[in-house]
């Protein structure tokens, strides 16, 4: 445990620090790296990886390099932006079956795609989702108190609540009597998908079958129908009931209209883009509500900063801008978001040589951004493996440079739902905190798995207590 510490405002907490792997003393050779990135790719980094700005090698094939480096990040993401394009291996762990959505379309089809959906995720749009999000909150408050002082899994518990936010802001027709079915598979989805393939590893093409793989294809039909059906209601819903549909996301996709060209997007874009926004909405706002709550567990002085706030706050002023008024909520979740980020890993192939950091990067090197190595590194933070969300309140926050704190991502592609996901993580979040506390399960071991995104492994099991 770290010592005592202020927080600027003469007040005295206890810093906690939190589950992690420790660096290792040097890196993996190949025969140890493929086995270990298999199982859980947090535990193959190195000390050198936290201190240096720059490193090149790591994988048994290509030649690649770890950029830590605030500007040469920058150069990469924005401004040379061009030069760099996602690579084989992202785009199959990230894009697995969402065809030519967001996450995965490139060039004019991605820039298309993105001047469609901008207006429908800019603040004044978000904002308006703010009362849907609290209602979905609620619902698990009293759902909870019925279960009062029994041991839940937080992690499925938050699943089941990102999924409800979904049905009341997105997909407001819901997803009928399959929406019980819809979290199993995508625990099936990101199991799969999230682990790395040897053949990968070794640059073998797409088209030599993974046999790891292969649980992915049904899942995949399974929310292909779900899709449709969900489409084909909402489009007779429209045709009945043209001034009366309700405005969700999905209502506004099919209206929305590329500035640039005055087109809809194709049957296909939709459906990828649905597809996007139930996996990636879903289990990065989840996994980023479990870990905050596992945090507050943890560190009891500023889980009573967040009640306190929450009580101030929930129920005066209008619910629109709810979470804007609830900076230590959302400063809790912005530190869980540095010490597990929704998406651990940013990677890019460069197209021309460049140079970063001083360091020659031929063409086709494989350029890797890790958040999570670039949010704890020595470089850039002080305590960086210490919970302490002070770093994200007043001047302190002000000070955290652009490049060094990529939650979203950042540049052209930053995540399009990140303020969804951060409006509706912080009213969720202190809502929860505001009614109950809750302990990590007796003998349960919290620790940090990536599969694509960061998740509690083997769950969150958490003994709830009724506050009120």
């Amino acid at each position: 445990m770290a010592a005592p510490s202020t927080d600027g405002s003469g007040s005295i907490w206890q810093p906690y620090r939190p589950p992690a792997p420790l660096p290792r003393a040097r890196r993996l050779g190949p025969l140890r790296l493929i086995p270990a990135l298999k199982r859980n790719p947090l535990e193959c980094w190195a000390t050198e990886h936290f201190v240096r700005p720059l490193i090149v090698g790591g994988l048994p094939v290509g030649h690649v390099v770890l950029v830590n480096d605030p500007d040469a990040i920058r150069r990469v993401l924005l401004d040379n932006a061009s030069n760099y394009r996602k690579d084989r291996l992202q785009r199959r762990v990230l894009s697995a079956g969402l065809g030519e959505g967001l996450l995965s379309a490139e060039d004019d089809a991605w820039r298309n795609q993105r001047r469609t959906f901008a207006p429908l995720f800019s603040r004044r749009m978000v904002a308006q989702f703010a009362p849907a999000m609290l209602q979905a909150a609620y619902a698990l408050v009293e759902r909870w108190r019925c279960q009062d002082g029994a041991t839940l899994d937080v992690a499925a518990e938050m699943a089941r609540l990102t999924l409800d936010v979904l049905e009341r802001t997105i997909f407001s027709d819901g997803f009928g009597c399959k929406a019980e079915e819809v979290r199993p598979a995508m625990v099936t989805y990101f199991e799969t998908i999230g682990r790395i393939d040897p053949l990968d590893l070794l640059g073998l093409p797409t088209w030599v079958p993974r046999v790891s793989h292969l649980r992915v294809r049904s899942v995949l039909r399974f929310f292909e129908r779900i899709i449709d059906e969900l489409i084909a209601t909402k489009r007779r819903r429209l045709i009945e009931q043209p001034d009366g549909a309700p405005q969700d996301l999905l209502t506004l996709m099919l209206a929305a209209v590329d500035p640039g060209t005055g087109e809809h997007m194709s049957e296909a874009e939709v459906r990828s883009n649905v597809l996007t926004f139930i996996m990636a909405g879903h289990e990065t706002t989840a996994n980023l509500l479990s870990w905050s709550l596992f945090l507050l567990s943890e560190a009891h002085d500023w889980r009573q900063r967040v009640r306190a706030e929450a009580d101030r706050e929930i129920g005066s002023g209008s619910v629109h801008d709810l979470a804007e008024r609830l900076p230590h909520a959302r400063a809790a979740i912005d530190e869980a978001a540095r010490l597990y980020p929704p998406i651990a890993a940013i990677s890019r192939v460069a197209i021309e040589s460049d140079k970063l950091a001083g360091e020659a990067i031929p063409r086709g090197t494989l350029v890797v951004i890790a958040p999570y190595v670039l949010h704890r590194h020595r470089m850039l933070w002080s305590d960086p493996d210490v919970f302490d969300p002070t770093r994200f309140l007043g001047d302190r926050r002000s000070r955290i440079g652009r490049y060094s704190y990529l939650p979203f991502g950042a540049g052209p592609r930053t995540c399009i739902g990140s303020a969804f996901a951060l409006q509706e993580a912080t009213v969720v979040l202190a809502t929860i905190i505001r009614s109950f506390s809750m302990r990590v399960a007796p003998g349960h071991s919290v620790w940090p798995l990536l599969r694509v995104t960061l998740r509690p492994a083997g769950g969150l099991p958490m003994k709830i207590k009724s506050d009120r």
